[in-house]
């Protein structure tokens, strides 16, 4: 039997995830439900674009149904008051300068799950991510980008979710 990927999140991703499929559970699937039954209303199903349609929805919600509850089923949620404030972890926010570019930046370390960079979460899978994981204030981390070329970072301060 193959293993499934354990999927790393935040107490935050995690009740993210579980309101999203109570909501596609709950909510989505009873609107779905209306569109199908008024599309079936309104005769010869196979000239009707809106039933089309409609099936074309319920099939992608009831995928991303299934992906969530994998997801849940399958989540280790870090204990984030845990966390080391002293040592870069997931779950920690960690504001750091790019020496190359001279400018303060801030993430927050995700599983890749949740990791969204324009919401400023990274994953801990990623290359920037890896480096930041174990360095502390003051540490200059080393990160080899897609093309070869080496970017360093100075670690500014660490904190956790409750501390912001």
């Amino acid at each position: 039997m193959v293993e499934s990927k354990k999927h790393i999140l935040t107490s935050k991703g995690m009740q993210a995830l579980e309101d999203e499929l109570q909501e596609l559970k709950v909510v989505k699937r009873k609107e779905i439900a209306q569109k199908i039954k008024e599309a079936r209303e309104q005769g010869d199903l196979s000239e009707n674009a809106e039933y089309d349609a409609a099936k074309d929805e319920q099939r992608s919600i009831e995928s991303r149904i299934e992906e969530l509850e994998k997801i849940i089923k399958n989540a280790e949620v870090i204990d984030e008051t845990a966390i080391d404030k002293d040592t870069v972890s997931i779950g920690s926010t960690v504001k750091f300068h790019d020496n190359e570019f001279d400018e303060d930046l801030e993430y927050r370390i995700v599983g890749s799950t949740e990791s969204d960079i324009l919401k400023g979460l990274i994953s801990n899978e990623s290359p920037l991510g890896r480096a930041l994981i174990g360095s502390k204030i003051g540490e200059e981390i080393e990160v080899e980008g897609t093309e070869g070329e080496k970017s360093t970072y100075r670690i500014l301060e660490i904190s956790r979710a409750e501390d912001l």
